[in-house]
């Protein structure tokens, strides 16, 4: 847990404080002095001239009361050595990351952790400078490219209605079905939300954002409210769908955008969109291939996207925290639900919700869910073949509280959901890939993967390496710090429930607003380079 929250402010400006009044007594007694050669009636002040030399004379003429010159002289050297020593009172220029000015607000978090409860290690707002990075303006798209998606949310989908799952704002239904699992004053905060529908939220709060603006000619960011995720979905399914019906909307909405002014001052540099599925659903190559072409666009080519999933060879991906089903509404939301998963009283070494890919030769998956069953107990499971675990379900997120270690194998891309479903339940993730998680998030997990994950090579499982060996061979101490990390960066991993967010806490979309003024300012830096 850090403990980054004071600075040593006392000891310096005692120091200074008495360097001060050293040099205001010096002072007082130079004019005493001074003062004294005006009184030569006064016998204990009377000089005796015989004994001065010419020089003496000199100084004497020089600092007499009555040369303006003298007084001056003495003024400006008595201020300027203020200056200097009270100058050195003043803080040195600190990394925030290092350091933090205790709020009030901070000052409740720190006995917050003495009792029992971590917010992430940078969670509080700085009110005094909110928009220091800069201002957002959000673009007035057409509706077209994303109200009229919604409201044919029955059409989104070829087997069945999208609209339950994209109701709420995107958060879907209440979960009710997790009455009697998690805390009954938290229950209002869950919901079954679909994993890609981080378009909907995003959209939602960058319009309440403190830094929107509504003049373009002061913003350094702006946002493209495009669905583009929502768009394709409903053809991605479809074995009839044609690459031109996959790109359309991508390809009218590039249309309107380099239309107009600011989009050609910056060539797109500063213009940013939620894509909400992962980036390989827009990265066709070939007609006949899988998703639509959006991102090889010309007009997107300089457009940074934020995905569930990034490709993390592309600088303009950037990996956002998938939705989970907790959608705090409070700061004690959030305290009360990190003390809850800590409190958790945990009976299984492992667990592992999913199914298995028997289309696939050698199936990792399948290689787990053997291990899982041969651990004599000490691995749960919940099986997720075909639906059953579409948008979470209360056995998921029950198994997840209930185990130390949940495994995250690859999905059927590199990510899955359930990364995070597991660790807001403050479960230890166990990875087999580099790619699930390190190379994602960078934004808004921990920079050391081994403070808060367990990584094993897969290919040492395949030869025989028990998960269950390896997972025993951490101390209660290290299960204990790793699990503590993850219960501080939950913050971090989910969506307020209100569109402004949460008062004094950083959420998921804070940190990818922050990240994104962040690079734009270093995209102005002169040694950065764009290419046109």
């Amino acid at each position: 847990i850090p403990h980054n929250n004071t600075f040593p402010l006392q000891k310096p400006t005692i120091i200074s404080a008495s360097i001060s009044s050293e040099i205001l007594q010096l002072f007082i007694f130079f004019f005493f002095l001074m003062l004294s050669k005006s009184l030569p009636s006064s016998p204990a002040f009377r000089i005796d001239t015989k004994t001065k030399t010419s020089f003496a004379k000199i100084l004497q003429s020089f600092f007499s009361i009555q040369n303006p010159r003298a007084w001056i002289l003495f003024i400006v050297l008595f201020i300027q050595i203020l200056l200097f020593f009270n100058l050195r009172r003043l803080p040195t220029p600190v990394a925030l990351h290092h350091h933090h000015f205790p709020t009030r607000l901070a000052l409740t978090q720190t006995a917050a952790i003495h009792n029992g409860t971590v917010l992430d290690s940078s969670p509080t707002i700085d009110n005094n400078d909110q928009c220091g990075s800069g201002r957002v303006f959000v673009y007035d798209l057409p509706k077209f490219f994303n109200q009229e998606i919604l409201d044919n949310c029955d059409n989104l989908n070829p087997w069945s209605s999208r609209c339950d799952a994209l109701s709420n704002d995107g958060f879907g239904q209440s979960a009710t079905g997790l009455a009697g699992i998690i805390p009954e004053n938290l229950l209002p905060s869950w919901y079954w939300t679909d994993q890609f529908v981080s378009e909907i939220i995003f959209h939602n709060r960058i319009l309440n954002h403190k830094c929107r603006t509504m003049e373009p000619e002061s913003a350094a960011a702006f946002y493209i409210p495009f669905y583009a995720g929502l768009a394709v979905g409903k053809y991605l399914w479809l074995n009839s769908s044609t690459a031109k019906e996959r790109d359309r909307h991508c390809e009218i909405m590039l249309t309107w955008l380099q239309e107009q002014p600011h989009y050609k001052k910056s060539k797109g540099w500063d213009h940013f969109l939620t894509m909400g599925r992962i980036s390989w659903d827009f990265r066709r190559s070939k007609d006949e291939d899988w998703g639509s072409s959006c991102i090889y666009k010309p007009g997107l080519r300089n457009i940074t996207r934020l995905l569930i999933e990034r490709n993390p060879w592309d600088y303009f991906d950037i990996g956002i925290p998938y939705p989970t089903g907790f959608h705090p509404d409070s700061y004690s939301d959030v305290i009360r639900w990190q003390s809850f998963v800590r409190e958790r009283r945990r009976n299984s070494l492992f667990c592992f919700a999913g199914a298995p890919r028997r289309t696939f030769r050698n199936d990792f998956r399948t290689i787990l869910l053997n291990q899982c069953r041969e651990s004599g107990g000490s691995c749960r499971t919940v099986d997720c073949t075909g639906s059953r675990c579409f948008n979470g379900t209360s056995a998921i997120t029950e198994t997840f509280l209930d185990s130390d270690f949940c495994l995250q194998p690859r999905g059927d891309s590199f990510t899955r959901r359930s990364i995070f479903d597991c660790m807001v339940a403050g479960s230890i993730p166990v990875f087999f890939w580099r790619r699930s998680a390190y190379f994602q998030y960078q934004w808004f997990l921990p920079d050391e993967p081994g403070s808060y994950s367990v990584y094993i090579d897969r290919d040492a499982v395949k030869n025989g390496t028990s998960v269950k060996a390896v997972l025993e061979s951490y101390t209660k101490e290290e299960v204990s710090n790793m699990r503590e990390k993850v219960i501080e960066y939950i913050p971090r991993m989910v969506y307020a429930k209100h569109s402004k967010g949460i008062d004094g806490v950083k959420d998921a979309f804070d940190f990818a607003m922050e990240g994104v003024f962040t690079r734009f300012k270093e995209q102005l830096q002169p040694g950065f380079h764009k290419w046109k």
